[in-house]
């Protein structure tokens, strides 16, 4: 009887957010960010993806169009792009216009990523009814286990609570985000025109763009949730990412979403990326240890006045078990959802979240106090990932498991590592 070999395992890419550490600097991380994506290229990473974040101490990535294309020029073959844009702070135009002129330079690597911010909902009156309330969909259902992959509840963030609403609008107007979007398909069907040299005005007027008419960079969606920018994305035949990372609760609603909206458009057929976060070491006890402050820090994105705190010491915060039960509840949809451990877990879990997901590709995003440590665990998963796929393709050049066109055509891992 002869040994089968494995299946191939799906295409990995990096979300990077430029960590900024306890005592570190800004300028420190972006710097890093761009040595480490050298690395990412030469590991055999499908992409990477930069975030947009702004007045956060502990994210230095604010700029995904200036990053993509300072990695772009020092890489060969990884795809760079953004993870998203913001469409609540940058329009639509430029974002197209900004990855244009870098898909000129490099051709048929570049993705723009888009993504409409939280905005903080009107207030609402105290008769009004809770449902009205809801700024974005609610998960099907309540913590579960689907076939192996441990779905959490909703976190209890009050959206409509006067104090966090308030302190969102503050953020908002020193960033100066100050335009009204139109509709997301509006917003993306612009893009597309613009792309295709056909966009015209509610008066018929065409508008050109040289950057962005017949760019190469291939368009994508971020989503949260099972609402306007999954069905979106499915309806105008877009790949979409899922954040799996940031809203573990709704990833499964988000990818069913985006399947029963899917018309053929930009592709042919639904590509759906996962993102998930992840850490790795050499063993379950360190990176469990490595992986202490990430309560904290997520603490502070959902609680703190200013965002995302320097990402802390492992030895300078509390454990979970002498935390407030408030502080837990608020954070264990992401702390029990964080993938921890050794590689051999850490691919079990991912190959667990691959499967349930059915994703196309992974994009995994990784906090650390010591950045050695974050490169470290982009070694280890790596070498481990890809092993499986070296008999059967080269990785270092993904192509046919990537969306490439540009036109219109017809283990259970339940233990819950971290804390």
């Amino acid at each position: 009887m002869t040994d089968r070999p494995a299946a191939p395992r799906v295409p990995l890419s990096v979300l990077e957010l430029a960590i900024v550490p306890e005592g570190g600097s800004g300028a420190d991380a972006v710097r890093r960010t761009v040595d480490l994506a050298v690395e990412l290229d030469r590991l055999g990473y499908a992409r990477v993806w930069f975030a947009e974040h702004h007045l956060a101490a502990g994210v230095a990535s604010a700029s995904p169009a200036v990053l993509a294309a300072a990695v772009a020029a020092r890489t060969e073959r990884i795809r760079v792009g953004s993870g998203a844009v913001l469409l609540s702070t940058t329009s639509p135009l430029i974002a197209a216009e900004q990855f244009g002129t870098i898909a000129a330079l490099h051709p048929d690597r570049v993705d723009l990523g888009l993504g409409r911010a939280f905005t903080p909902p009107p207030a609402a009156a105290d008769d009004a009814p809770v449902q009205a309330r809801a700024s974005t969909p609610r998960p099907s259902t309540g913590p579960r286990v689907v076939d192996g992959l441990y779905v959490p509840g909703a976190p209890p963030v009050d959206f409509t609570d006067s104090a966090l609403r308030e302190r969102l609008l503050a953020h908002k107007r020193v960033v100066g985000a100050s335009r009204t979007p139109s509709s997301f398909r509006d917003e993306l069907e612009l893009v597309l025109g613009l792309r295709a040299g056909t966009y015209r005005d509610a008066d018929g007027h065409l508008y050109p763009s040289p950057p962005v008419e017949g760019a190469s960079w291939e368009p994508w969606v971020l989503a949260s949730s099972a609402g306007e920018s999954a069905r979106v994305a499915g309806e105008l035949g877009l790949p979409v990412a899922a954040n799996f990372h940031v809203s573990p609760a709704t990833t499964l609603d988000t990818i069913a979403a985006y399947r029963a909206a899917f018309r053929p458009g930009v592709l042919a057929e639904p590509y759906v990326i996962v993102s998930a976060d992840v850490l790795v070491a050499d063993t379950v006890q360190r990176a469990r240890d490595l992986a202490r402050p990430f309560a904290d820090w997520v603490l502070s994105i959902r609680t703190g006045s200013d965002g995302a705190i320097a990402y802390p010491q492992p030895s300078g915060v509390a454990s979970w078990e002498d935390r407030p039960q408030a502080e837990r509840d608020l954070v264990a949809d992401r702390v029990d959802t964080r993938i921890v451990g050794d590689p051999e877990t850490v691919v079990a879990r991912l190959e667990t979240l691959q499967r349930v997901t059915g994703a196309d590709e992974l994009l995994v995003t990784t906090e650390a106090h010591d950045p050695a440590d974050a490169r470290r665990s982009f070694e280890l998963l790596a070498q481990h990932w890809f092993a499986a796929t070296t008999a059967t393709a080269d990785v270092t050049t993904p192509t046919s498991a990537t969306p490439t066109s540009a036109t219109p055509t017809a283990s259970t891992g339940l233990e819950l590592a971290a804390r």
